[in-house]
Order: C-alpha cells, then structure tokens, then sequence
C-alpha cells in the first residue's frame, strides 16, 4: 500500500493510524479480502485523523475518519463523533451537500478508537478555491452559505444540549453545563479557568434571560469556509459539499459558529444574511449573544492549547475579559 501520513511530534494530539491499521479498518468496512491500495492523510482537519483512501474492488476513492484515543479527549470533546453519526437523520435537508455513511465502528474492537468511513465528495475546500475569484463574486459564496444555515437552524430538535444525548429540558442548562464542562477541561490542562466559570455564574443568575429561547433548534455547531466544499471549474462560487458536523446541537441558532463567523465583519459575508434573514438585536438577545461569545471563546483556548499555541491561549484571556464587562 502508498501510505502517506502526516508527520507529528510524539507529544501532538494527532496521531496517525499505522499502515496495517488502515488495512484492519478496510477489511472491516469492505470486507475481509478487502485491501487498501493507496492511503494519503489529509491533514486538514485540527480534531479527526482524515485520510482519502482507495480500496481495491471500490469504484471512488473514501474518505476514513479517525477520533483521538478517548484518553485524549476533552470532557467537553467528548465523543464528537458519534455525536455527528447521531445528527445525519436530522440533517436530511441538506442531504445532498453531505457525505454518505458507508460504515462506523465505535466497538475499538479493531483499533482502540471510534472511527468512520464515508463517500468522498466532489469539489476543493473552499480556502483553497475561493481566494482564486474576484472578490466581487464572493457575496455569491456567502449566499449560499446563509441559505444553507437557514435550512439547518429551521430543524427543531426534541430536546437542548448536543444531538447525542440525553439532553436539558431547558436552555440555561444546556449553556451553563457546556461552560462548566469546558472550564473543568481548562483545569485538567492547568489553565486558569476563573473566568469561565464567572460567566457560568452569571448565566446561572441570569437565566431567565436564556430561557427565553423554548424551540431547540439545529446548530451546525461549527459550519463556516473551511467545512465547504466548491465546484473546482465554476465561473463563480459553487458550494458542492459541506463537511464534518461533528459538534451538531439542539439550541439557540444565534449560538451557532455559523453566526458568530457571519457576524465578524461587515464584509462579503454580508449577503449571508440575505437568504438567512435578520438576527434579533433585542437587549436579552444581545446579552445572549455575550455569554454565547464567552463560551466561543472558552472553547477557542482549549484548541489553541491543544495546537500548543501559547501565545494564542494568553490572548483569549483578555477577550474574555472584555466579554465578562458587558456581561456584569
């Protein structure tokens, strides 16, 4: 087999399958003549090992997704992909953007982790595509962005909290139980996690506040340029694919990464909001918008952590902070 992974330091959170582990998962999946004839990792993903893999006697190339060992998972990380597996019958509105689930296997019966095997899509990621239009055509990007968003925030789910679960009757549990989860992640890496938990505190007394939020919507929970796939000869922007739903929760659309990623400047990104349609700017929505900021952020240094940026993680302490004045 061509096996091309990507070269990590021991210590990094990612690490890669061996060659005869691509070959167990393979026989699995395809069966037990079943044998990989290429295996290149991908590398563009910062959570999942992703490899494009072609296996004799299938007509296309998949692609194979592999989880961290679940003693490197962050309790707030926890299982994210069975957490996407979960989200794929409530996502059938944009079923045809989405890769199709051709095996998982969460028994680590074949390589101590859980893993995933799905078709892989046509098209270029869109970081890689869309700098190569003018950018008077990227508004058409962003529409249809904010079209697909729209469909998936229109899905009402039966419950608040991720997809996989069983979920909180009401809104402030959901939000306060994610900051406490990301907080207690922080100690375990020994980051300081004070500030987190004063915006749980706040959110606890304020609850009333999120609990104006009743209908459970569908969050992407983290749908943004690098998770889109373009057509590789269009004349202009043409969203082919969307990708790794993995963080996937039933909540309040304006929490979404979606929304925070569309919100971040008044750019070409304005025509999101086109076929999306206009946020609530009331006070309770705003100060909603702050606490779903901080645990954007809460989130954003435990992945600069785990990317050892050090630099990055002491920055997020001052944005937190800036976040915590508007909330008190």
């Amino acid at each position: 087999m061509d096996f091309q992974p990507v070269v990590r330091a021991s210590e990094a959170f990612q690490q890669s399958l061996t060659a005869e582990e691509i070959g167990k998962v393979c026989r699995r999946a395809f069966g037990v003549t079943s044998m990989p004839v290429s295996a290149v990792e991908l590398g563009t993903g910062m959570y999942n090992n992703v490899y494009r893999v072609t296996v004799a006697g299938q007509e296309r190339p998949v692609i194979l997704r592999v989880a961290p060992e679940p003693a490197r998972q962050f309790r707030s990380e926890r299982h994210l992909m069975r957490n996407e597996y979960a989200s794929v019958p409530y996502l059938t509105v944009i079923a045809p953007l989405m890769p199709r689930v051709i095996a998982v296997d969460w028994s680590h019966e074949v390589i101590g982790r859980d893993w995933m095997v799905q078709s892989l899509l046509d098209g270029v990621p869109a970081p890689e595509r869309l700098g190569a239009y003018p950018r008077t055509v990227w508004p058409t990007f962003f529409r249809q962005l904010g079209g697909i968003t729209r469909s998936v925030h229109d899905v009402v789910g039966p419950y608040f909290g991720p997809v996989d679960g069983s979920g909180y009757a009401t809104w402030s549990e959901a939000v306060i139980a994610s900051l406490e989860e990301i907080a207690a992640d922080l100690d375990s890496v020994g980051l300081d996690a004070a500030d987190v938990r004063k915006v749980a505190a706040v959110a606890a007394h304020e609850c009333s506040l999120l609990d104006e939020v009743t209908e459970p919507r569908l969050l992407t929970g983290d749908l943004w340029t690098v998770n889109a796939l373009l057509d590789q000869a269009a004349p202009e922007p043409v969203i082919t694919g969307v990708l790794d739903f993995d963080r996937c929760l039933f909540g309040d659309p304006a929490a979404d990464w979606t929304i925070r990623m569309a919100t971040a400047r008044a750019d070409e990104r304005t025509a999101f909001w086109e076929p999306y349609g206009a946020l609530d700017r009331s006070p309770a929505a705003v100060w909603r918008a702050r606490v779903y900021e901080a645990r954007h952020l809460g989130a954003i240094r435990l992945e600069r952590h785990r990317l050892a940026k050090a630099d990055a993680v002491r920055e997020s302490y001052g944005a937190m902070a800036e976040v915590l004045a508007g909330l008190t």
